[in-house]
This record gives C-alpha cells, structure tokens and sequence, in this order.
C-alpha cells in the first residue's frame, strides 16, 4: 500500500535565500525517508508574508522542487492559522508540521515519521535538557516554566508541548483542524484536545547546529498569556 506523506510549514517574512535552504532540507528528508514512505510532498503556508515571498521566490523553490505546492493569503494570521490552512488542503495519509528552517535533525524527524507509521496518532517530538543549552535565557525559562505548568497545573502527559516538530495521521489531522489558536499554543490545544481521544507518542528530537531563534515579543506573550487562561478554563470547567 502507497504510503503518503505531507510536510507542512508555515512561512512568514523568511530570510533571504530561503528557497534554496528549504529545498536542501527537504531532498535530504526525502533521502532519509526513502525505504519509510512513498509519496513525499512539502507544502509551503505563506501566512501574509510582507518581504522575501514574491512569485519569483517561489519560481526558485518550484525550480528545485516542482511537487511543491504553496498556500497563500495576503494578512499575518500566525503560525497555528497557517498549519491548519496547510493541513486542510492536504490529502495524504500522514502529517508532518514543523518550521521552515528545518530547526531539527534529519535523524529526528525520521524518528517521528517511524514512530508515527508503527503507533499512529499523534508522534509528537520532545526536546531534551542539551536543547536548554542553546536557547536564550530568557526562552530558557519560558519553555521551562510552560513544562512545569502542563505537568502539575494542566496535568498533561505530555509536558514538552511547543516543540515544532509533530506528526498525526488522518485521526490526528480531524483533530489538529479543530484547534482554534492562531498562533503559538495551538501546539498546546492540540495536545490538549488529544488527551484520551487519541495516542500521542513522545519522541527524543534534537536541534540541529546553526539554528537561529527568533525574538519573542511582549505582544506575543500578551497574546499568548490570554490563550494560556482560556486553556486553563476549559481544563478546569472540563470542555
């Protein structure tokens, strides 16, 4: 039976010369995940993008990638928006979300693709201590203090819920399209969502070298703060 398998990412503002770097990380994905699935495809969400994503930008990427399919709208939405629009226009069996840049190592993301084929639902990576070792101080405590929140005040099996790398299959896909966070803790709400409906595995992922974090604004936190209560609501009156 044909395996078929999506790689979803959203893309707002990239760098310069990102078509080439995604296209790099893909065909090495491709390569490792040759004997595992048939049918790989990387879908590309430009989530209202201002700079970097013309039609030339995505004439590049197409040149190295002709299979490559692109979903496009004019306004920011933010991250969780754009994987649902990526996700929803998706067919395949399988579900691979992560960010552009490809944070994360080939040997990882094979890891969650095999864990996602042999148990289903969800395969969700989780980041170990070393990944504290190269972040920001202040994402350091971010991430940290979320991990400790989703074990003893959500009480969720799964504690590493922002890592950008999971993937689901047609179950996990029914569910991840009723998220209804547009930006960072649709992860969360996911997760969430997941308990008791459907499996979720942790798999160990590691970053791979030279990846560049991006700053986390106070009207990012603000936002994502309010999405933390409304979450904690629906634990608490469990909806």
């Amino acid at each position: 039976m044909s395996i078929r398998l999506h790689v979803i990412v959203p893309c707002y503002n990239p760098p310069t010369g990102w078509e080439q770097a995604l296209a790099t990380h893909f065909l090495d994905l491709s390569q490792a995940l040759n004997e595992l699935v048939d049918d790989l495809q990387l879908i590309v969400v430009n989530d209202g993008s201002s700079r970097n994503t013309s039609a030339e930008n995505f004439v590049r990427l197409k040149e190295i990638l002709p299979a490559a399919r692109v979903v496009d709208y004019p306004v920011n939405r933010g991250k969780g928006f754009a994987l649902r629009m990526g996700v929803a226009s998706s067919d395949a069996d399988y579900y691979l979300v992560t960010d552009a840049d490809f944070p994360y190592t080939i040997d990882s993301m094979t890891r969650v693709v095999q864990t996602l084929l042999q148990a289903g639902g969800i395969a969700a990576g989780n980041r170990d201590t070393a990944y504290y070792d190269r972040v920001p101080l202040f994402r350091k405590w971010l991430s940290q203090l979320l991990r400790w929140l989703l074990r003893h005040v959500l009480r969720q099996p799964v504690d590493d819920s922002q890592c950008g790398l999971k993937g689901f299959d047609k179950a996990g896909k029914n569910l991840f399209l009723t998220t209804t966070i547009d930006r960072f803790l649709f992860d969360l709400e996911f997760l969430m969502l997941a308990n008791g409906k459907i499996k979720v595995t942790p798999v160990q992922v590691e970053l791979r070298e030279s990846v560049v974090f991006s700053k986390v604004g106070w009207k990012v936190l603000a936002t994502e703060g309010r999405n933390f209560l409304w979450l904690l609501f629906k634990r608490l009156v469990g909806k």
